[in-house]
Formats: structure tokens, C-alpha cells, sequence
């Protein structure tokens, strides 16, 4: 049940947008095996010079094309998953024309203590909605 924040710049239709959106979900789904309608998403577009995405030190520039990324989810995933992620997630966008060096991910793990789904409650911790397994 991650959720998952996409910032892109603006310039896309809404059918690109959702081409995004749904080959993000469709790895986290695909790699981590949790249910389809498990998705939640948020989907900014930014104009342009609102996202900056330097090299960090690797030897290659970005394009204005820039998609970030942040997962946010529960811990308990090994670093091969992970890893197995972040390359279907590159490889998923690459087939929307995504470049490589355009797709930067930021992963933040919590408990499920850290949720509520609606109705000011934890309902992982007070037993509403049973914790997930990591696979």
C-alpha cells in the first residue's frame, strides 16, 4: 500500500499523465506483489524550473523530462526488491520515452503506525486492516 508522489513538468496530456502514473503502479504491483486497487497517488505537475535534478556526482546530465518519484511504504523489503523496483519502474518508463538518467527515485520506509486510511484512525494498529507482508 504504498503511496506514491510523481513530479513531473508540465507539458504532458492527461493521457501521458496517466501512462506515468500507471506504469509506476504497475511495478510496485508487478515487483511487490500487493493488490491492484491497493494504489494511491498523487500526481504533480510542475512548470518548468520547478523541478531541479542535478547529477549528483554521476557523469550524466538530465533532460527537462524529469520524472521524481518518492515511495512511500512500509518496511521490511529487501534490498534485491528494491532493487528489482527501481528497474522495472526505469524500464516501465522507458517505454513511455522516459529516459534512464530522467527517472529519480526516492524510497522512505515506515511501521503501520505511521497510517491512517480515513476516520482519524490507525487502522493497521487497531486491527481494522491486517499488516501486509513484505514480500
Amino acid at each position: 500500500m504504498p503511496l506514491v508522489r510523481i513530479d513531473v513538468t508540465a507539458g504532458r496530456t492527461e493521457e501521458q499523465l496517466r501512462d506515468v502514473a500507471d506504469a509506476i503502479h504497475d511495478a510496485i504491483v508487478e515487483v511487490y506483489g500487493i493488490p491492484v486497487r491497493d494504489r494511491f497517488q498523487i500526481v504533480n505537475e510542475l512548470p518548468a524550473g520547478r523541478i531541479i535534478a542535478q547529477d549528483a556526482g554521476l557523469g550524466f546530465e538530465r533532460t527537462g523530462d524529469v520524472v521524481m518519484i518518492q515511495i512511500f511504504t512500509q518496511r521490511g523489503r529487501t534490498d534485491e526488491k528494491k532493487a528489482e523496483l527501481y528497474d522495472r519502474l526505469a524500464n516501465g518508463l522507458a517505454g513511455l520515452g522516459v529516459a534512464g538518467e530522467n527517472v529519480f527515485i526516492g524510497y522512505v520506509e515506515n511501521g503501520p503506525q505511521d497510517w491512517s486510511f480515513g476516520f482519524g484512525r490507525a487502522q493497521y494498529m487497531t486491527g481494522e486492516l491486517g499488516i501486509p507482508k513484505a514480500v
